[in-house]
């Protein structure tokens, strides 16, 4: 037997800014909520193929490049597409060192967490 990801914690300022930000990228609903901690995830739930994520709230979160960060891919246009819609979500261009010939681009979400989105398309 073996064990799966259910749930990613992110350690957040602003859970409910976070939230909306996370849900709009990946096409996620907001599941649950516990005291200031927000669960988001696929509209069937909890348990399902994705993990769900659990944004939570942290007066200190971890400063500077994060140790995990996501990958993401669109389910439903091409790359340039996708980047316009999530730089029209809040995400912002980052810097991490590209030499600008990688097939991703990295970005930051509203308070900073690095994420890549990747050329492909998945279905």
């Amino acid at each position: 037997m073996a064990c799966r990801i259910t749930e990613l914690v992110i350690d957040c300022r602003d859970p409910e800014k976070l939230a909306p930000f996370w849900c709009e990228v990946l096409g996620f609903v907001e599941l649950d909520r516990d005291g200031e901690d927000i669960e988001i995830g696929p509209a069937e739930g909890f348990g399902g193929l994705q993990p769900t994520l659990i944004l939570s709230r942290s007066e200190h979160p971890t400063p500077g490049k994060m140790r995990l960060h996501f990958d993401v891919n669109a389910t439903d246009r091409d790359q340039d597409a996708e980047l316009e819609r999530l730089l029209a979500l809040g995400a912002r261009p980052a810097d991490v060192g590209q030499t600008g010939e990688e097939s991703w681009v990295v970005l930051q979400d509203p308070e900073g967490n690095e994420f890549c989105l990747l050329r492909s398309r998945v279905g």
